[in-house]
């Protein structure tokens, strides 16, 4: 096969412009073209109002045509011999022991699905409940205030990211295929296929949430076996070696435990602390949520013809001489922002899209680095108790609900009255608040001058009535569990995993740790 890289067409080229202009780069006949795939798809559009998208193909001619292309195009870089990179599934010899994996987000199901592709009947724990019940839960919260602290947006089948964007991007850097091998597992479960090439690939909560159920079902029709509403409250540890969980009092046996949980699962963290695991307390950042019109985003981005593509995106980041990064972070473009509280009296908000993202706005995070200045990072567990104190201040100062401040009242320390023109697009309740109470003066100024700066980037980025809500303190894990290369923590046969562990950042590459954590449980049991 033949690759083409930046292969430059309208936005408007159909199959047969694709086609030509594939004919066109490698100087042959369109009808010898036997078959072609699309790798990546990206936008140029920096040269608006001219709106282009940019291709890699992979191009599929007879092996002689094929050999004569590639010895004419010796001096083109973006013509090249293509191999496709071919995740290899690890085979297990022994499946003598059912692995246990506790937590049911992206890396615990991913690795339970390569261990029931072997046979080796996983069982998963997973504290909340099945992702269609989770969801009557949260929609209840949403409309009536009332939590359920076992079943939300934090935990529950699917984890976190299910009731997010359903963002699929990922800067892992993947030799192996892990990355495409997601993809496609997606795709298998009902995601749709232009994941396998978009750029900026997205499913949408709405069809996330049956790719994760179909997925569940596929492993358990393996052999595997789910445990929901069942809180992993403490682990069976004998001569430094892992040999159980318990759940709701009764033990399970088995000498490999996946630890999949997510970043919130800060009473499981507390038990792994006072059991002896290697813990350490790690950098984050906090910030709020920002709302702005999704047209005013699309036509800076995209200019006039932003309506004949999909609503926008945007990456912003600004490193300030107080030595803290500013970015934007968890992107929604035609999105809501939600409550996303996992603990009574205590609030944080997220960003959700639709797979459709038609909500009139766009909004993301706006957050902050913060570390050793606001906690002490020689206790593990201090950055999960700044979470709670700034959570605890955000339900405080609007009586439960999110709390909102246009960004010019919040510059001014005055509090809104009334949105400007354009309003918010929430996932539960409102109330204008000081949000400046919340974080220190320091954290504020850091927001307010990266505001600055993100506006002469993006025209009216920094607009009086942008919408601010609080809080977002949950962009990472606090903790991060130790492993060794083995993948094991100190407590051997015990393998931290995904992003509540501290080693993955989003839904991707969170699954692709879930397969790497499955290679090494696999390698150690062989």
């Amino acid at each position: 096969m033949i690759k083409i890289d930046q292969l430059k067409l309208d936005i408007s080229a159909n199959e047969k412009q694709i086609i030509s202009g594939i004919a066109k780069k490698l100087r042959v006949n369109e009808k010898d073209i036997r078959d072609y795939q699309i790798l990546k798809r990206s936008i140029d559009a920096r040269k608006k109002p001219d709106l282009f998208f940019v291709y890699s193909v992979a191009v599929t001619l007879d092996k002689v045509l094929e050999s004569k292309v590639l010895k004419k195009c010796t001096k083109d870089n973006n013509v090249n011999t293509y191999k496709p990179k071919v995740y290899s599934i690890p085979s297990a010899n022994n499946t003598s022991t059912r692995p246990i994996v506790v937590g049911a987000g992206p890396a615990g199901l991913f690795a339970a699905y390569v261990f029931a592709i072997n046979n080796m009947n996983p069982i998963v724990f997973e504290r909340g409940k099945k992702v269609d019940d989770r969801t009557k839960d949260i929609l209840k919260f949403w409309e009536t205030g009332v939590l359920n602290t076992a079943s939300n947006v934090q935990f529950g089948e699917g984890g976190a990211g299910t009731f997010s964007d359903g963002k699929l991007n990922t800067l892992v850097n993947d030799k192996l295929g892990r990355n495409k091998f997601v993809l496609e597992t997606f795709v298998k479960f009902g995601a749709p296929s232009n994941i396998l090439y978009d750029g900026k690939p997205h499913i949408g909560t709405d069809i996330l949430k049956q790719v994760i159920a179909n997925m569940r079902n596929e492993i358990i029709s393996l052999g595997g076996e789910f445990h929901f509403d069942s809180q992993v409250d403490s682990f069976v540890i004998e001569d430094n070696k892992i040999k159980g969980v318990i759940s709701k009092g009764e033990t399970y046996y088995s000498d490999s435990v996946v630890l999949a949980i997510g970043h919130s699962a800060r009473d499981t963290f507390k038990t792994l602390y006072e059991l002896g695991f290697d813990m350490e307390a790690k950098d984050f950042a906090v910030g709020f949520r920002i709302e702005h019109p999704q047209a005013m985003i699309s036509e800076t981005m995209y200019g006039p013809q932003f309506n004949k593509l999909e609503p926008a995106p945007y990456k912003l980041a600004h490193n300030l001489e107080n030595g803290r990064g500013v970015y934007s972070f968890c992107m929604c473009p035609g999105g809501f922002v939600v409550n996303s509280s996992s603990e009574e009296n205590r609030l944080v908000v997220n960003g959700m899209s639709y797979s459709k993202r038609d909500s009139h706005n766009a909004n993301s995070a706006i957050v902050v680095s913060v570390g050793a200045t606001e906690f002490d990072k020689s206790n593990p567990l201090a950055g999960i108790e700044f979470q709670r104190q700034i959570e605890g201040k955000a339900f405080s100062i609007a009586g439960g609900l999110i709390p909102q401040q246009l960004y010019g009242d919040f510059k001014d320390n005055r509090l809104s009255n009334a949105y400007g023109d354009f309003s918010s697009e929430t996932k539960g309740k409102t109330a204008f608040g000081l949000l400046s109470e919340i974080f220190s003066q320091e954290i504020n100024q850091s927001i307010i001058d990266a505001m600055g700066h993100f506006g002469t980037k993006i025209k009216g980025f920094d607009r009086y009535d942008a919408i601010l809500s609080g809080v977002e303190s949950r962009t990472s894990s606090p903790v991060r569990i130790n492993r060794d290369e083995q993948f094991q923590s100190n407590i051997r046969g015990l393998y931290p995993c995904g992003e509540g562990a501290g080693f993955a950042g989003g839904i991707t590459s969170a699954a692709m740790d879930g397969l790497k954590v499955a290679e090494a449980v696999i390698a150690n049991q062989n």
